[in-house]
């Protein structure tokens, strides 16, 4: 990593060092080390040497052993015989002689090391997919127990996501068993974990997957992990101002909403939608958090509409043929006429067959003396039969 730029945007060296180690741990590098050139640092980080700055570079790595250069010790047999031991004992060599005896790599490879060339590598060219694998360090045997592995997989995962400016809606994390498995365990299992909306937030997919593995038994200790993203979009990032904002606190509610639907399962949190419909109760329909909403607008039902309905209309008694409700209603506003639902049926629950959910109904806004604005209803019958009265919503 070049990283000299970049010292006054992070907040000088010392904080952006240990920014550095930080996500370095959190993807299980175990060697870290800072020199004036990337061969150099690659070179202390194998030998354990964290400060490559601690004197003049050349005094850095001439006690070396040679073996810490790829394409020096790609010669280590030929060197070895020559007699040399350490980096500064190949530098002695004749340049001349080096150059006809190996490959030009091993020169270009120790001027870049110790800063006498430049270094130029190829730009990192990202996959079309993403899909990494992780060995575990031991077997596993309880999915919680899987957090561990899957945490340095979900950190890559967000990495490659904000490197194409992208948010992951739905991944899937597989384990490999053991092979000392039982015949009837299979090769291993996965988990698929979906969200509301396109997401690179790792903490936040860390926690759904947590919730998620709690409820997973495996059927023999794993021994390998694979994390796909399986459905990725396009993320609209937020456009930030060079004046402070007002910070929001706590966190969002689609965030809460899917922990917890990760916790309770997808059948307890639901979400209303409105549909086009006239009938009050098929005016809204529940559906689960993360099914895909409709992108046509419902219009709007003109007139005034009830803040809560009953799910089951209530039959009012009648009197001098004016409806009941904790004393005489007095009608304020209608009839609005509603009619239709020919075309919606539903199995009977006896018998196998089908009825219509048809209604034609005349609604009133009531006031009671005691209850307040009521929503009613009468029904249309033919002129010969008396039409009932029934209570449907009340207003706030």
């Amino acid at each position: 990593m070049e990283l000299k730029q970049s010292l006054r945007l992070f907040g000088g060296e010392d904080h952006l060092h240990q920014l550095v180690e930080a996500g370095a741990a959190e993807l299980g590098v175990t060697a870290l080390a800072w020199a004036p050139t990337s061969l150099a640092a690659l070179a202390c980080a194998r030998l354990g040497i964290r400060d490559g700055f601690a004197g003049p570079l050349s005094k850095v790595l001439d006690p070396l052993p040679f073996e810490c250069i790829d394409a020096v010790n790609a010669h280590g047999a030929t060197l070895a015989r020559l007699g040399c031991r350490t980096l500064a004992d190949v530098r002695k060599l004749p340049r001349g002689g080096i150059s006809r005896r190996f490959d030009s790599q091993l020169l270009l490879a120790l001027d870049q090391a110790y800063g006498l060339r430049p270094e130029g590598y190829p730009w990192v060219t990202l996959p079309e997919i993403f899909s990494a694998k992780l060995e575990l360090p031991g077997r596993v045997d309880t999915a919680p127990g899987l957090m561990f592995g899957a945490r340095r997989l979900l950190v890559q995962m967000g990495g490659w996501l904000a490197a194409r400016h992208c948010g992951v809606t739905a991944f899937t994390l597989h384990w490999c068993h053991d092979v000392m498995r039982s015949r009837d365990a299979g090769d291993g299992g996965e988990i698929t974990v979906r969200t509301a909306q396109p997401t690179q937030n790792v903490d936040h997919l860390y926690r759904l997957l947590t919730e998620n593995l709690a409820k997973v038994t495996l059927n023999a200790p794993a021994s390998d992990l694979v994390l796909s993203a399986t459905e990725v979009t396009a993320i609209v990032e937020d456009s930030l101002s060079l004046l402070p904002d007002a910070r929001a606190t706590g966190e969002a509610l689609d965030l809460v909403l899917e922990r917890i639907e990760a916790r309770l399962g997808k059948k307890r949190v639901l979400r209303p939608v409105l549909t086009e419909d006239t009938r009050m109760e098929w005016m809204n329909r529940w559906q689960p958090m993360n099914a895909k909403r409709p992108t046509t607008k419902v219009r709007q039902v003109p007139g005034p509409q009830p803040t809560w309905i009953l799910k089951t209309p209530l039959k009012l008694d009648v009197k001098d043929e004016r409806p009941l409700y904790q004393g005489p209603l007095q009608l304020l506003l209608g009839p609005e006429r509603v009619e239709g639902g020919w075309w919606h049926r539903v199995k009977e629950t006896e018998g196998g067959g089908q009825r219509s959910l048809n209604v034609a109904r005349d609604y009133w806004v009531a006031l009671s003396q005691h209850a307040g604005a009521l929503w009613i209803f009468q029904q249309r019958l033919p002129k010969d039969e008396t039409a009932s009265w029934y209570l449907h919503g009340l207003f706030a």
